[in-house]
């Protein structure tokens, strides 16, 4: 248990092994936000780097396979770490994900590799 909500980085695949297909990398994001229902419903609060870098590219007008998309993607899951308790990761290669995961550990962050790891805070808590 744990008394507080947590502001867990769900990392996983979202642009490796897709060759920059946009299907490809819309059912790697799928895959992401589905892990958003069980941290909430955990008590805590989900959080995924391109929900925050894909409207930062969009202002920029740029998309995850133009080459600013380097200078986002991945710079924005390291800045919003500063703010997370947690990494929740997701199966799949991912070189951002593993940088995620260095980052977290570093930092001395838990690193969950399924939801069932993460602590479950009690209703009363969670209202």
């Amino acid at each position: 248990m744990t008394d507080k909500p947590m502001l867990i980085l769900i990392a996983g695949p979202y642009r490796s092994g897709t060759d920059g297909d946009p299907q490809a990398m819309a059912d790697n994001l799928a895959r992401l936000e589905a892990a958003a229902w069980p941290v909430f419903a955990a008590g805590h609060l989900p959080v995924i780097g391109e929900w925050i870098a894909l409207p930062v590219l969009h202002s920029a007008g740029a998309g995850p396979t133009d080459p600013l998309a380097d200078q986002v993607l991945h710079p924005t899951a390291q800045r919003l770490l500063t703010h997370c308790d947690a990494v929740l990761r997701l199966p799949g290669d991912s070189a951002g994900a593993d940088q995620d995961v260095t980052t977290a550990r570093r930092r001395g962050l838990p690193v969950y590799d399924d939801v069932a790891q993460i602590p479950v805070r009690t209703p009363q808590e969670a209202a």
